[in-house]
């Protein structure tokens, strides 16, 4: 069986030694299956055809548009670890701008052919600084995408059997720069401290464990997906109500097995530690299994704890809150680094691409290095929140502000990157930040998002289209004479929708839970592609509207990065002899 991918050049190679294997009298296996995992140009199928040796010998022969990396039951990526840096940094080498793009859109679109679907493809629109200044090259790389991505899929519809002929789902394609304070705040769910502040690889976790004779410590490789229950049920859960929980479920299962009951009733009646349980429970070797997976879980959630102590982030986290949100300005941070000193530089960068977000204007001219001095950065840490405000472009945040408002009325002078959402309380400290695709993908499924400023690179169909109707059906038709709209998807239900009990016994109240809800009934898909990296609480968020609006959503982008990927990629894109505000870089 073999496997060829959408590279031309591995295409070719590829094509070239199949035929050598398989040709002459004594071929090198029997019967050949080759699958495609992308479109392939008629002159390789031609070639192969035309090989009357080869021909007989091949058992399967196909296109299976599989271009895509699922990490998540809503997520994929397209594995472009430079992406940030080929589409937005060497500008002045188009060779490796066009093959990055064409690469990406083909992993795209292999997306909808393998699921049949056919979207509207919106993209953020290029914007000029003003009526004099054309957009730059980094605001059209959206645009360019879209149109690539559209390019492939249109040759689906002739292409490919029983595709669809008309929009089926909603595609939104974003650069980094719609949001950039997401890919560096501390977020405070279990899956985004695990993958921030763990020395994970990807999703495996490494842990120690004492081995099975007692006497030593074994080293023993974990993997935090979907197949853990526990992992499922908490990972979008605060740390604080995921540790909670924790240690509700080791109590559980010590209530309900006599063995741990007879072992608690020789205490002296005061309450049990995690850790009291967690021994308590490692006790029963019938329940191995079930203790390993909640210990597990224990463990990280403890390391999770201490770190966040030693390291003081819930004032930092505060205050990284009140910046996005306009409870705090330049005093607070000032106070904070002078107050700080230990805090980690890693600590300090993030905070001061958040601050930078929000008020761009303090870095302009000398005021930016007298911060970083302050915060005792370097000169590449400074580089860092340069290129962060280079991706940005011109912020629609910067406001002028009036000496009035600078001498009698301080206060007034705060900004805000985000607005308290109505009607969503948060039972926990720390849960206030949401990412900006929250809003906009309530707004894509509402229908008000702005042709000017979010554009379609073709027009959706007079037809049902998300969750309302347009076009076709009559104004004055009852609501209970409209069908509901549907997705033209396979009848299946996802694996992930099925529900699933904890390893406690219990049925879960969490995301899992709800996730029971049957995908057949709900409105067209709406996909998101987030050009440069996509975040954890991105993924999140399309865990949580999918429930909220009925509608499933999907996160794609080209790697899923933690905030110190992003720094090390923003650090790695090229020095620029730009002005940006008057400050050269």
């Amino acid at each position: 069986m073999l496997f060829i991918s959408s590279s031309p050049q591995k295409k070719t190679c590829s094509v070239i030694m199949f035929l050598s294997d398989m040709s002459g009298r004594e071929p090198l296996y029997k019967k050949a299956f080759v699958f495609f995992s992308s479109p392939v140009p008629k002159e390789f199928i031609n070639h192969i055809k035309s090989d009357t040796s080869v021909l007989p010998r091949i058992g399967a022969l196909r296109e299976m548009n599989l271009e895509y990396f699922p990490i998540d039951n809503q997520a994929f990526i397209t594995d472009h670890e430079r992406a940030l840096e080929e589409l937005f940094g060497d500008v002045e080498n188009p060779r490796k701008f066009d093959a990055c793009l064409n690469m990406m859109a083909t992993r795209i679109a292999t997306v909808f052919a393998s699921l049949k679907e056919l979207p509207c493809v919106r993209y953020r629109a290029a914007k000029a600084l003003d009526e004099s200044t054309a957009a730059t090259s980094w605001d059209l790389v959206p645009t360019k995408l879209a149109a690539a991505v559209w390019n492939c899929i249109s040759k689906y519809k002739s292409t490919i059997p029983n595709f669809p002929q008309t929009e089926t789902c909603e595609l939104l394609i974003l650069s980094r720069s719609v949001d950039q304070i997401a890919p560096v705040i501390h977020e405070w769910t279990y899956d985004a401290m695990c993958h921030d502040l763990l020395d994970m690889d990807g999703n495996k976790y490494v842990h120690e464990v004492p081995s099975k004779t007692g006497d030593q410590i074994e080293r023993k490789e974990v993997l935090l997906e979907d197949h853990d229950l526990i992992w499922l049920e908490l990972r979008h859960a605060h740390i604080a109500d995921a540790s909670e929980r924790l240690h509700e479920k080791m109590a559980n299962f010590v209530s309900k097995n006599k063995a741990a009951q007879i072992q608690q009733s020789g205490r002296d009646g005061s309450e049990l530690s995690t850790r009291d349980l967690q021994k308590m429970v490692q006790a029963l070797p019938q329940y191995t299994e079930q203790v390993d997976k909640i210990s597990l879980h224990v463990e990280i959630a403890g390391k999770l704890n201490r770190i966040i102590r030693e390291m003081g982030l819930r004032e930092l986290g505060q205050l990284e809150q009140d910046l996005v949100f306009g409870d705090a300005g330049a005093k607070d941070v000032i106070n904070f680094l002078r107050t700080k000193q230990d805090a980690s530089p890693e600590n300090k960068l993030r905070l001061m691409i958040i601050y930078a977000s929000v008020y761009p204007e303090k870095f302009e001219g000398d005021k930016a290095s007298k911060l970083m001095q302050l915060a005792k950065l370097s000169h590449e840490d400074m580089k860092v929140v340069y290129n962060m405000q280079l991706l940005a472009g011109s912020s629609d945040n910067k406001k002028t502000t009036g000496s009035f408002s600078l001498k009698f009325n301080a206060q007034k002078t705060k900004q805000a990157a985000r607005k308290d959402r109505t009607g969503e309380e948060e039972t926990w400290q720390l849960s206030r930040f949401y990412p900006m695709i929250e809003e906009l993908i309530e707004n894509l499924s509402k229908g008000e998002l702005t042709k000017n400023e979010y554009s379609c690179m073709n027009e959706p169909s007079p037809t049902v289209q998300g969750g309302s109707l347009r076009g076709t059906q009559s104004a004055s038709m009852h609501p209970s004479q409209i069908s509901a709209p549907h997705s033209m998807r396979s009848k299946r239900t996802a694996n992930w929708a099925r529900a699933h009990h904890s390893d406690d016994g219990y049925s879960s109240d969490s995301s899992v839970r709800l996730a029971s809800t049957d995908f057949k009934k709900m409105g067209q898909r709406i996909f998101v592609f987030i050009i440069g990296g996509a975040t954890r609480s991105e993924l999140r968020v399309c865990h949580k509207l999918t429930t909220k609006l009925r509608r499933e959503v999907i996160l794609g982008s080209a790697t899923i990065d933690d905030p110190p990927q992003y720094i090390t990629k923003l650090k790695l894109l090229p020095d620029r002899d730009l002005s940006l505000d008057g400050l050269r870089i």
